[in-house]
């Protein structure tokens, strides 16, 4: 009495397709064939499918059964190396979980870690600086990423910073340069408000990384005028700052 291919996969609760994948990376040996040609399973090949079963439903890979053999007691430390992973998994899908429901409950954006999102929920960014967001929720770490979304929060809300969303690609020099003006004194408040640490502190791809990140996303999400612009702010902002400090010394 025996099983064909289709029998044992009904028996253990599988699939043709899986009985004769364990075939193929070796977990399970070929059995006898009959008269006929057709194979013919015994109890051996319904135990060991039984076994491949319960130690997939358990969380092991196949690779991982392959190591353990065929022996009914399997090693411990392959066990406590499965529940570590299995935490670890438990612990993300949890975090995934508390995302979701703040995404349905808040109808925060998905694109963003929760640290972002409920920042951004409330602010108007153009698809620029959301994208841009976005690349930010990878360079920064949690200090980082605390201190951008209270930033975000607090976005300027002078008319400047939509004029800077809306800026012609041929805009001209005296454009750009009136623009950064009046844009470097409500960046400069939010700024001292909401200083956002160095992103070596504790960003996740290092100082040279994370500058290069940045880089490459500002150079492909602005145009070169809005870039121009950037680096006009930077200069007046500096400018701000020399004359607070010259000012404090009086």
């Amino acid at each position: 009495m025996g099983w064909s291919t289709r029998q044992l996969a009904e028996l253990t609760g599988t699939t043709l397709r899986a009985v004769r994948h364990y075939h193929e990376v070796g977990l399970l040996e070929e059995p006898e064939r009959r008269a006929n040609g057709y194979k013919q399973y015994g109890v051996a090949h319904l135990v060991r499918v039984l076994r491949i079963k319960r130690l997939t439903d358990l969380g092991f890979s196949l690779a991982q059964i392959q190591e353990m053999g065929d022996a009914d007691d399997h090693p411990e430390q392959a066990l406590r190396t499965l529940d570590a992973e299995l935490a670890e998994t438990i612990e993300r899908l949890q975090r995934a979980r508390v995302e979701l429901g703040l995404i349905l409950n808040q109808a925060v954006p998905t694109d963003l870690p929760p640290e972002l999102a409920a920042a951004a929920k409330n602010v108007k960014l153009s698809d620029a600086d959301r994208s841009f967001s976005v690349v930010m929720s990878r360079v920064l770490g949690s200090q980082g990423l605390e201190a951008y979304a209270e930033l975000l929060q607090d976005s300027p809300q002078d008319p400047s910073f939509q004029e800077f969303d809306d800026l012609p690609v041929d805009a001209d020099e005296a454009a750009r340069q009136d623009l950064a003006e009046r844009m470097a004194g409500p960046t400069r408040a939010v700024r001292v408000a909401h200083p956002v640490p160095d992103i070596a502190t504790d960003g996740p791809l290092g100082r040279k990384r994370a500058g290069e990140t940045i880089g490459t996303a500002m150079r492909e999400l602005y145009s070169r005028a809005q870039i121009d612009v950037l680096v006009r702010l930077e200069a007046e902002i500096k400018k701000l700052e020399a004359a607070e400090s010259g000012s404090g010394q009086v």
